[in-house]
C-alpha cells in the first residue's frame, strides 16, 4: 500500500486554507516580521542627489516655490477651518457659537487674538 501512495504522487499543499498560520511558519527564525521604515539618513544616502538638478525639490533641499494656492482661512478662537470673518471684531469664526463667543469677547482679548495671528490693529 506504501508503494501505491508513492506512486500516485499526490502532493498536498503545506498549508490549507481553512487552517489558521501558526507565527513560526508565517515568520520562520531570522526573517523580519512587519514592515522596516527607513530613516532620512538612510533616504537620502540611497538616492543620488547629486545628478538632481539644485532647483527641484528634494528631502535635501527644502526649498520650494511658494504655493499656489490660496491658505486656509482658520478660526481664531477653536482653530477649524473658517468659511466666516466678523468685521467689526476682524476676527475669523467658524460657526454661530464661536460668533456669539466673539461678540461677548472684551476689547483686550480681540487684540490678542489678532495678535496671534499678527494682524493686530494699533489703537492710539
Amino acid at each position: 500500500m506504501e508503494r501505491e501512495v508513492i506512486e500516485a504522487e499526490l502532493v498536498l499543499p503545506t498549508h490549507m486554507k481553512f487552517k489558521k498560520i501558526q507565527m513560526y511558519d508565517k515568520y520562520p527564525k531570522g526573517q523580519a516580521r512587519g514592515r522596516h521604515w527607513k530613516h532620512l539618513k538612510q533616504i537620502i544616502q540611497a538616492e543620488n542627489y547629486d545628478n538632481y538638478p539644485p532647483h527641484l525639490p528634494t528631502y535635501v533641499n527644502i526649498e520650494s516655490p511658494p504655493s499656489m494656492h490660496p491658505c486656509k482661512k482658520i478660526c481664531d478662537v477653536t482653530g477649524f477651518e473658517a468659511p466666516y470673518f466678523d468685521p467689526r471684531t476682524k476676527l475669523r469664526y467658524a460657526n454661530t457659537e464661536v460668533f456669539k463667543i466673539i461678540r461677548s469677547l472684551p476689547n483686550d482679548y480681540v487684540q490678542r487674538y489678532l495678535a496671534l495671528r499678527n494682524a493686530a490693529v494699533v489703537l492710539k
